[in-house]
């Protein structure tokens, strides 16, 4: 859905999942999560996130929520606080893949490849891998989906604060470039604004035209 307005008291995510997975045991536990599965336009982005929990201040753990309940100026706060405590790698999937597999398959693809990034810098395989939502990706991983795990889970929240940021600063760049359809405030969200620059300037190479308004309005055009 379009961004909107965050509550002033977003819920905050706790370590629990990491611990009850054996983090603070020495087991090795990712949290991965993606973003961009609604917009019109863009690419889909994921992130993988261990954070060193042992380290970890308590006043940095406490900004990390539910990415979409926080304005960009907290996320930005909450990536600055994190950060020297975690690891993270990006993965996404382009607009060209998202149109042949979908945007659920591409949404696995892209957290495929950031967990993949990940372990390319880490010494070990993963003791388990927390995702948020309802199923895992196809990786040879143990691994657990949690539906919400975004504002429950610290490390699924990390992550989709990382993922978030990349891609809302990617659109952004991408708005600068293609004046029009508000791509800077709506990041490729089917808006008012997105709607009247796509009528009026047609269709990009950024558009999914797998989706049902961008298919339909390609539709009239070529009819």
């Amino acid at each position: 859905m379009p961004p909107s307005s965050p509550p002033s008291a977003p819920i905050r995510a706790t370590s629990a999942l990491e611990v009850a997975a054996g983090a603070l045991d020495g087991a090795l536990v990712i949290g991965v999560d993606e973003v961009g599965r609604g917009p019109w336009a863009g690419p889909v982005v994921a992130a993988a996130a261990v954070l060193d929990l042992f380290s970890l201040p308590a006043e940095a753990a406490v900004l990390i929520a539910d990415s979409k309940a926080l304005t960009g100026t907290r996320r930005a706060a909450a990536q600055a606080a994190f950060a020297p405590y975690a690891r993270v790698a990006l993965g996404r999937a382009e607009v060209d893949e998202i149109d042949a597999v979908n945007i659920l398959q591409a949404s696995l693809l892209a957290m495929r490849r950031a967990v993949e990034t990940l372990l390319a810098a880490l010494p070990r395989a993963p003791d388990m891998i927390l995702v948020d939502g309802n199923r895992l990706p196809g990786w040879p991983y143990p691994g657990r989906a949690v539906v919400g795990g975004d504002a429950v889970c610290l490390s699924i929240a990390a992550a989709a604060i990382v993922a978030k940021q990349a891609r809302d600063a990617e659109m952004v760049a991408l708005a600068r470039r293609h004046d029009g359809y508000g791509w800077a405030t709506n990041v490729g969200y089917g808006t008012a604004e997105h709607q009247a620059g796509l009528r009026r300037l047609g269709v990009t190479e950024h558009h999914r035209r797998s989706f049902a308004p961008i298919r339909e309005l390609l539709g009239l055009h070529a009819g």
